[in-house]
């Protein structure tokens, strides 16, 4: 039994390791695995990857089938779909329960849940988280559903082709612009991070400010860059810190950071449509 499986055209002669790398965008590492427990047919005939393809040929690759990790427990725990086809799954996380499994918290995730998922729906893969958010944070967080999407999507962000955006809740009003402060670990901490400019470099573009509930302002945010707790140290970084962040300062106003992902942008791996997936604001940050 073999798992996900594409197709494409040839447009011009090539060698088959070339185009499967180069046109159909399969790592080295992906390619021996597929030679090994997978297959590739050009026009319905099993070949090796020093074929030589003409322009026409139909190359067709058969990716091996995915399994969990052993240790992974599938959980029962309802997901709120926000968007989903035969390669991709988006989720609306719910503030308080971790993205993936670790130590302090191995089975209650996010990512267990979406398991339980693919479990009852009858998907047999891996999961493949596209990008993360801290325990506290809430919205959006994107699955691949197969190691070569999740791939596809690692080269994606790579080009800054899955553009993201962020509401936050602080105190006063904030003059929209771009922080350019490096982040780099806290002396003494293994969790906090600072402005140091012996971080890395990090890009903070605060898009847009409103007036929200109870006198607190909403921002739109847009990060260049992804460092750790990123927008929370930036954000004490000018002054205003995150209603409810109580490690860095923000007022006890809310149980949790107000941070929620509230988009996410890109070009689809394999149709080429552009995606656009938005979580609504969470109930929590309009009873502040």
């Amino acid at each position: 039994m073999q798992g996900f499986t594409i197709r494409r055209v040839v447009e011009k002669a090539v060698p088959l390791r070339d185009f499967l790398m180069q046109d159909m965008g399969i790592s080295r590492k992906m390619l021996t695995h597929v030679k090994h427990e997978g297959d590739i047919e050009v026009n319905g005939m099993h070949r090796t990857v020093r074929h030589e393809l003409e322009p026409g040929d139909e190359v067709m690759v058969r990716f091996p089938l995915e399994a969990p990790s052993l240790d992974m427990v599938a959980s029962d725990r309802s997901i709120r779909i926000l968007y989903e086809d035969d390669t991709l799954l988006a989720v609306d996380k719910p503030a308080g329960i971790a993205t993936i499994p670790s130590r302090l918290h191995p089975t209650d995730t996010l990512a267990n849940a979406v398991l339980g998922y693919y479990q009852r729906i009858g998907l047999s893969s891996a999961i493949h988280v596209i990008n993360r958010l801290d325990r506290d944070t809430s919205g959006v967080v994107l699955f691949a559903k197969y190691g070569f999407i999740h791939h596809r999507f690692s080269e994606l962000q790579k080009a800054n082709g899955l553009v993201r955006t962020y509401k936050a809740l602080v105190e006063e009003e904030v003059t929209p612009q771009t922080i350019d402060a490096p982040i780099g670990r806290a002396e003494n901490s293994i969790m906090e991070r600072v402005v140091t400019t012996e971080g890395q470099r990090a890009i903070t573009h605060i898009l847009a400010c409103q007036p929200f509930e109870s006198g607190c302002s909403l921002l739109t945010i847009r990060l260049e860059t992804g460092r750790t707790h990123q927008i929370r140290v930036h954000l004490r970084h000018i002054g205003h810190p995150l209603i409810g962040d109580s490690m860095y300062g923000g007022t006890a106003r809310m149980p949790r950071h107000a941070l929620h992902s509230a988009s996410a942008r890109f070009i689809h791996p394999m149709t080429g449509d552009e995606i656009q997936i938005e979580a609504p604001i969470p109930e929590d940050f309009r009873t502040v």
